[in-house]
């Protein structure tokens, strides 16, 4: 690309908006966050940013990375009011290219040019170059995309692998599957490694263990836990990072993720000293004849703050080599 385009990158979620101009992928700049909530609609946020820097007589390229859908041209946000065109909306913002892709495309394209001081590594293995990434993050809900070379270019494998059957694999988590089951139909990973699945574990637990104690929130079971102040919910967390060791596990087989596995989302980051000490590792190399497979594959924790800023500047600079070429 010649000198004359400048090329943004925007982080789309249901609260905040991230957007920053890119020189390459480590560097972000003008970074700005604004509040979903103080906007009409995605188009107001970005004439804001552009009057903002001056930019209306650039020609821009852009890549937004969004919490949702982005196979059609119409998106409709689940957590925000916003629904928009994208042909549309490329139009009315004067842009010379508009890329949207999924969030978790972002944070999978993301994830090979993150640093040292940008992920925190647990237990054993080692990164081999070129070979496939798997990443997941519990959060909302379980967001999972794996990562693969082709050539000198990386290329993000979507799905939506948090919604596979939950697979126990011990007595207590049977009877876990058996208290989801009443509730729901079929009962995913998802039900578990999630904001939601922290508290429907704490149920469970409490329900197997006939302790009778007051329900408690995503946020006060990871607080009480990590305070020492709950055995119950140290027990939920445990739980939960064994759990986690085994889907990511499960991961690493399907994938081979030679290059690592990763875990995002905003939970884990919040108690990386606890998750360290954790049945995670050993749950993730626990795979009988296989085990010695996933020992040799490393996991990390994610601890940028913001993945999907760096991933959407790395698809977008791929992008403009390939349009270069």
């Amino acid at each position: 690309m010649t000198s004359q385009f400048i090329n943004i990158v925007a982080d789309i979620g249901g609260t905040n908006l991230r957007i920053g101009l890119v020189n390459n992928v480590q560097g972000i700049e003008q970074l700005e966050t604004y509040k979903c909530c103080e906007f009409d609609g995605l188009a107001n946020v970005i004439n804001h940013y552009i009057a903002k820097y001056a930019l209306s007589n650039k020609q821009i390229n852009a890549c937004f990375a969004i919490a949702c859908p982005v196979d059609n041209d119409i998106i409709s946000m689940t957590n925000l009011p916003w629904t928009f065109s994208k042909s549309e909306l490329k139009i009315a913002l004067n842009l010379n290219e508009l890329i949207f892709i999924n969030d978790y495309t972002a944070i999978a394209h993301a994830v090979p040019f993150l640093k040292q001081d940008q992920k925190v590594k647990i237990g054993g293995g080692k990164a081999i170059d070129s070979k496939p990434i798997s990443i997941c993050g519990p959060g909302t809900g379980l967001g999972v995309a794996n990562v693969i070379p082709v050539g000198q270019q990386w290329h993000s494998l979507g799905g939506e692998g948090g919604h596979v059957d939950f697979a126990p694999t011990d007595a207590k988590e049977c009877q876990i599957l058996q208290f989801l089951l009443g509730k729901y139909e079929h009962v995913s990973y998802e039900q578990l490694l999630s904001g939601l699945g922290l508290e429907q574990i704490y149920q469970a637990l409490n329900e197997i263990d006939g302790h009778k104690l007051p329900l408690l929130s995503a946020k006060e079971i990871s607080e009480r836990a990590l305070s020492k102040e709950c055995a119950l919910a140290q027990e939920t967390l445990e739980l939960f990072c064994k759990v986690l060791g085994s889907f990511s596990g499960n991961l690493a087989l399907t994938m081979a993720s030679f290059g690592g596995v990763y875990i995002a989302g905003g939970i884990v980051p919040r108690f990386i000293e606890f998750f360290k000490q954790s049945g995670f590792r050993r749950r993730f190399e626990s795979k009988g004849r296989f085990a010695d497979f996933n020992q040799e594959i490393p996991t990390y924790v994610i601890t940028e703050s913001q993945p999907g800023i760096i991933g959407a500047a790395a698809y977008l600079q791929q992008f403009n080599l390939q349009n270069e070429g």
